[in-house]
């Protein structure tokens, strides 16, 4: 038995969903804006572990001492502009943070987050991501940050 969707909800869900991609189109937008006008220091840098590399956002917080260092892991739509707005963030609370981009390598072309052409097909790449390459991928992500000048060697 099919069942049958009346128009009426037909034109309910299709408005649900249109609203729901522009409120999700909208939420990184603010996150895109808020960060550009942030005064803390980003840098994109690339871990290498074994024969793979992996690009990080990191940033720095406004602290004349040496600062923990915070490892964030980005959602299930890949490193976009939310996590990379949530890393600055945590560095005005006075932490260095890395959020490595999982997708790095797979996206097309060989990049990472960013060339996956919807979002959809980023979320669907996150969702095969093999677990022990994103352990490897942390743990390379976790030894920089152990490395770094400005890091104070705690983590918590």
């Amino acid at each position: 038995m099919k069942f049958a969707m009346p128009n009426t909800l037909r034109l309910t869900v299709a408005i649900l969903l249109l609203f729901l991609t522009t409120a999700s189109l909208q939420a990184q937008d603010w996150a895109k804006t808020r960060l550009e006008a942030s005064p803390r220091h980003h840098e994109y840098v690339a871990l290498k572990h074994g024969d793979r590399t992996v690009q990080a956002f990191v940033v720095y917080p406004e602290v004349k001492t040496k600062a923990p260092v915070v490892i964030l892991t980005h959602e299930i739509f890949g490193l976009a502009d939310w996590p990379k707005e949530m890393a600055d963030e945590l560095a005005a609370k006075g932490f260095i943070v890395i959020a490595p981009d999982l997708l790095s390598g797979f996206g097309p072309n060989g990049g990472g987050s960013s060339e996956f052409p919807s979002q959809d097909a980023a979320v669907k790449a996150v969702s095969g991501l093999n677990p022990d390459i994103v352990m490897a991928d942390l743990d390379a992500a976790a030894d920089y940050g152990k490395h770094l000048p400005a890091a104070n060697g705690k983590s918590p």
